[in-house]
């Protein structure tokens, strides 16, 4: 329990008292704040304002429902990391509490359901809980929009509010969500449309990394690019550094895409065998080729009336490029064992981390292919390049990574933003992910507490020691991480076992075979086989006779 000086005693019971009645003043306010706000953002802030004004508190946060998940629309009083995050309603109690309710919800100071704002709050450092929090359900037409949650240090602040007054606020709070998402929907021209991206996000959030996070000065033009591109027909090439994410602007250009409803398929070009290239991308017929023992189908004849994802581009032989010409050209295919030809109604798009232009002129890639396939070039950033984009992709990945680890609260400790933020991140997104996962791993098993906090000593093992000094001179860090700083730690040869052992690993599971093993570690081929021959790694295949 929170122990309280009188002085803070008689400003909470100030603030109980002020609370107690809210003025109709007060709501004619919110009103007309609404209404003079032009865009959904501008909205949010609006109503979130008003709603402090009227309701005194320390945080206040406006989510919208995506399938089973609440997103962090708009935000006062909390940590800006706490946007990046997806909130999954069944793994917090109070979350799912409020989701089933029809009618605001206060929750006693003493709740045993853990508060998933714990160690996120501005006002207050430290792991003591919320102590007051309330939550209103935004409901439509009997359906739950969305959700405004309030929280404050003072308990009991919220107890004497009248019912009538919260279901005021609630009813404008839902109006101005619903206005947000019915302006959406007429942009994006129908309600079917809408439905059906809500969908596939829902479904890709499952499968975590399905939304473009970012709101940096490059990250909203390529999202401008993706939306303006995607209505289009027109075949694209994504180009980007290893790990910027290009899959993922694949699956949202499909489905911003007139051809949502149809299928996308993935190739790992730099996967595919060479000698059955052509099989995988047009199928073959039975006794076509010795091992042929049955008819197969071809990607582009199961990405008919969808879109067909050409990952790692470059990595094609060109005589397979020949082929992959003459369905860009005339969108027929010929089946290996088949005289005729036949149609399909593909779209195309491929990525690369190559320099294809380069490629052409060394003679490496067919030049024809190269400008049928970048009729629309789209580049995908790298993360040196978006600036404070890190914040809301830590609070993504760092929600990922609680719910897979089964914690009930996972957080950053105040300067680890700064320490991330001066990290050049060659690996880009994906590197960031897969730190975020190992330093939580690592601060799970430092921690005692329900709220685990990863702090600067655990993502000082994984970043070099050099990029936790801002202008030559060290951040404000706890002792720990200074002690860490100054402790010979050799990064190299650490990162060199660690790439060691996870490619002997994989190597293992694919019986030796270097394209699948590039494809689970989603490297290029050619990368991978330069790294295992600088770490001493070799595949070493040998015939044995037994005796009789």
């Amino acid at each position: 329990m929170l122990s309280l000086s009188k002085r803070v005693v008689q400003h909470a019971q100030i603030r109980l008292s002020s609370v107690s009645e809210i003025s109709s003043t007060a709501l004619i306010e919110l009103a007309l704040n609404l209404t003079n706000s032009l865009t959904a953002n501008d909205r949010f802030e609006r109503l979130l304002s008003t709603v402090r004004q009227a309701v005194p508190c320390d945080a206040v946060v406006l989510l919208h429902v995506q399938g089973d998940y609440l997103k962090p629309l708009a935000l006062q009083g909390l940590t800006k990391e706490t946007l990046g995050r997806r909130f999954e309603i069944a793994a917090h109690g109070r979350f799912e509490q409020i989701c089933k309710s029809t009618t605001p919800l206060r929750f006693a100071a003493d709740s045993p359901l853990a508060d998933p704002y714990d160690g996120l709050l501005l006002a207050h450092e430290g792991d003591l809980p919320v102590h007051a929090c309330m939550g209103l359900p935004l409901l439509s037409d009997n359906k739950l929009i969305g959700v405004l949650t309030l929280d404050s240090m003072v308990p009991n602040v919220f107890d004497d509010i009248p019912n009538r007054t919260l279901d005021i606020i609630a009813a404008m709070s839902a109006a101005t969500l619903k206005t947000a998402m019915m302006l959406q929907q007429l942009e994006q021209h129908s309600k079917h449309n809408q439905q059906v991206v809500a969908e596939l996000t829902h479904e890709a959030l499952i499968k975590d990394g399905g939304e473009l996070i970012g709101e940096s000065a490059s990250m909203r033009k390529l999202k401008q690019e993706i939306e303006m591109v995607a209505a289009s027909n027109f075949s694209i090439l994504i180009e980007g550094e290893t790990g910027v994410g290009k899959e993922l602007v694949a699956r949202t250009l499909h489905r911003q895409s007139s051809r949502r409803d149809g299928p996308l398929v993935y190739v790992n070009c730099a996967a595919l065998p060479e000698n059955l290239i052509e099989s995988e991308l047009f199928g073959h017929v039975k006794g076509a080729f010795t091992g042929a023992e049955r008819t197969r189908t071809g990607k582009f004849h199961l990405a008919s009336g969808g879109t067909i994802f050409l990952d790692e581009i470059g990595e094609l032989p060109l005589a397979a490029q020949s082929k992959l010409l003459r369905v860009l050209q005339n969108q027929e295919i010929q089946v290996v064992g088949k005289d005729d030809v036949e149609y399909v109604d593909v779209r195309i798009v491929a990525a690369t981390n190559r320099q294809l232009r380069d490629e052409v002129e060394q003679g490496r890639f067919r030049a024809d292919l190269y400008h049928r396939l970048s009729v629309y070039p789209v580049a995908v950033p790298p993360l040196r390049q978006r600036e404070g984009d890190i914040s809301l992709l830590c609070g993504y990945f760092i929600e990922s990574t609680r719910r897979k680890l089964g914690m009930t609260q996972l957080t950053l400790v105040k300067n680890a933003i700064k320490v991330l933020s001066d990290y050049d991140w060659p690996g880009n997104v994906r590197e960031l992910e897969h730190v975020i996962s190992r330093a939580a791993l690592r601060a799970k098993s430092d921690s005692h507490s329900p709220i685990v906090r990863i702090g600067l000593t655990h993502l000082a093992l994984m970043l070099p020691k050099d990029k936790a000094l801002n202008g030559g001179e060290p951040l404000q860090a706890d002792n720990a991480y200074k002690d860490a700083a100054q402790a010979d730690i050799n990064l190299k040869m650490q990162t060199d076992d660690f790439q060691r052992q996870l490619i002997l690993q994989h190597l293992s599971e694919q019986n030796g075979n270097w394209s699948a093993t590039a494809a689970r570690l989603q490297v290029d081929r050619a990368n991978l086989n330069r790294l295992a021959k600088r770490l001493g790694i070799r595949v070493s295949k040998r015939i044995e006779v037994k005796p009789e």
